[in-house]
């Protein structure tokens, strides 16, 4: 379903890496034919935040009803 450089949304919050549902990020790996993906969460600013190991269902592609949010965290120095 889901291939490497493709954009998602995460469905639920993964408070240990400081990742919220509605987040997006961008599958750099695909693992075990598609049983986990790799996926770098990113600032606006280019930042990497996160690149976390995630299974298939907590994540969904981007729709046509989407829109883009944003929100402030505190990003180490």
């Amino acid at each position: 379903m889901f291939e490497e450089h493709d954009v998602v949304i995460l469905t639920n919050d993964i408070p240990e890496h400081g990742l919220k549902a509605g987040d997006v990020g961008t599958i750099v790996a695909v693992l075990g034919d598609g049983a986990a993906f790799l996926i770098e969460f990113m600032t606006l600013g280019g930042h990497t935040l996160a690149v976390v190991e995630i299974p298939p269902s907590q994540v969904r592609p981007i729709t046509d009803r989407d829109m883009d949010h944003a929100r402030q965290i505190d990003v180490p120095a």
